[in-house]
């Protein structure tokens, strides 16, 4: 690898990468207690991006001899003379302190030691609970499905960074069904995050979905309209989570806010001169931090050999820090902070996040509600939408409960929310300090790249929000 960033440095290339990275994993599915399939993946290959003339080349190769290696380096370079022709803004990288690390996520107990009786036994344990806790409904469907994932990485380049690592992420995910008399409802729940064995007794997906299938149940069956009216909403940590990615993360990716996503995963209603511009309450802070261990996002340096740090996307309600590579802090004469992620050895490296949160406040779930005298509280959501520069956006709650007279009451069936970014940060009135993360995998790029992340946050509560019922 190194001859290789010396060949290309001796070609004129003003930048050499070259990262080998290796994917392996395992997975099982089940439903209804049977098992569909077990099965491997993976692949190993090295990837070579290269700076020259003023434009971006990329090529990889799966196969890792030195005739390979040297005609993936011919077609990179290649690519990145053509593209520097072609360009009339002359493409950079900017000049950063890399890195020299070897790191990884540490497994308390290893992945592979967790067998195929084992995954079975958890998932009927698991589907029993859910059943069990039914009264009237039927589970008429319980999907199960957990993967194991170690992914390997050997980074390179020209000006001094050289990064290990080793990162196995452990994932399940389950949808089940109710149905009662022509009704249904359906769930979709997602357990991850890096290190090992122990994070499945961890997650206590047994016990969650005992309490999952009990309250939906009760939803299905004695949920009432949601009110029509603007009122106080408290929204749950999941739906905030996933507001904190969509809301914050997407239109805080710089290459977004410059034009680079416009044709490919989207826009951004953040343009360069709105930095600095106040969005939202003072409860507004959203954090994006790729270093919190066990995390889905985990990585200590960036696929550019860049140290990995905190980022405050909005700070305080105001819009703060874009996420960053090196092209795109070049474009507007910053530096990187860290934000480069391929999803496989024959991805280039793009802008994307790592685990976005909103920062938790210091009251308890009970404090936040106690003065609400009629609200409601939407704890889960069954599908969302968002537009292409994230600013309108929608949910539809899934478990949801009046508020009256400061007490969780009656539940609700399919309340529907429509804000705009704006509103959703401007009329955050309160946050309490249960701080809870989601998996997810993040889609971004043309081809696509699918990367884990967490999103999450505390419950919050938001003033004078429109609710209204499904199909109103």
């Amino acid at each position: 690898m190194l001859g290789l960033i010396d060949e290309g440095s001796r070609r004129g290339a003003a930048y050499v990468e070259v990262r080998y990275q290796a994917d392996s994993g395992k997975a099982i599915m089940m439903r209804n207690g049977r098992v569909l399939s077990l099965s491997s993946f993976g692949g190993e290959g090295v990837g070579i991006r290269i700076l020259l003339d003023g434009g971006i080349g990329f090529s990889s190769t799966n196969s890792l001899n030195k005739s390979s290696l040297r005609e993936a380096l011919e077609r990179a370079l290649s690519a990145a003379r053509v593209a520097g022709r072609l360009k009339r803004r002359k493409t950079g990288m900017s000049d950063e302190r890399v890195g020299k690390a070897s790191y990884e996520a540490l497994q308390k107990r290893r992945i592979d030691d967790l067998s195929v009786d084992l995954l079975v036994e958890r998932a009927r344990d698991a589907e029993k609970n859910a059943r069990d806790a039914l009264k009237e409904a039927r589970l008429s469907v319980f999907a199960f499905s957990l993967s194991s994932h170690v992914q390997e990485k050997l980074l390179l380049t020209s000006d001094g960074a050289k990064i290990q690592s080793r990162i196995p992420r452990l994932y399940a995910s389950i949808n089940f069904v109710l149905e009662d008399s022509g009704r249904t409802l359906q769930r979709w729940r997602e357990f991850g995050g890096s290190g090992g064995a122990e994070l499945l007794d961890e997650w206590k997906i047994e016990e969650e979905m005992r309490e999952e299938a009990s309250n939906l149940e009760v939803v299905m069956l004695r949920g009432i309209s949601p009110p029509n009216e603007k009122l106080d909403l408290v929204l749950g940590q999941e739906i905030v989570g996933l507001a904190m990615h969509e809301s914050s993360g997407h239109p805080m990716e710089a290459d977004r806010i410059l034009g680079r996503e416009a044709a490919q995963a989207g826009e951004s209603f953040v343009k360069p001169e709105r930095i600095g511009e106040k969005i939202g309450s003072a409860l507004a802070t959203v954090i994006d931090d790729p270093t919190i261990p066990g995390s889905m996002g985990f990585y200590l340096y960036d696929d550019e050999g860049i140290p990995a740090r905190a980022k405050h996307l909005y700070r305080e309600g105001v819009i703060w820090e874009p996420l960053m590579n090196r092209e795109m802090a070049f474009m507007v004469g910053r530096k990187s902070n860290g934000s480069a992620r391929a999803m496989n050895y024959a991805s280039e490296p793009l802008v994307r996040m790592s685990n976005t949160y909103l920062e938790p406040g210091t009251m308890s779930f009970e404090e936040l509600i106690e003065d609400i005298y009629f609200g409601l509280y939407v704890k889960s959501y069954m599908e969302w939408n968002i537009d292409d520069i994230r600013w309108n956006q929608r949910y539809v709650g899934l478990e949801s409960y009046i508020i009256r007279n400061g007490e969780i009451n009656e539940p609700v069936r399919n309340p529907v929310i429509e804000i705009t970014t704006g509103d959703f940060y401007g009329k955050l009135v309160g946050k309490d300090k249960n701080l809870k993360f989601f998996p997810g995998t993040c889609g971004k790029g043309e081809p696509h790249q699918g990367i884990p992340v967490w999103f999450g946050g505390p419950n919050v509560r938001l003033r004078n929000v429109s609710v209204r019922a499904l199909g109103d």
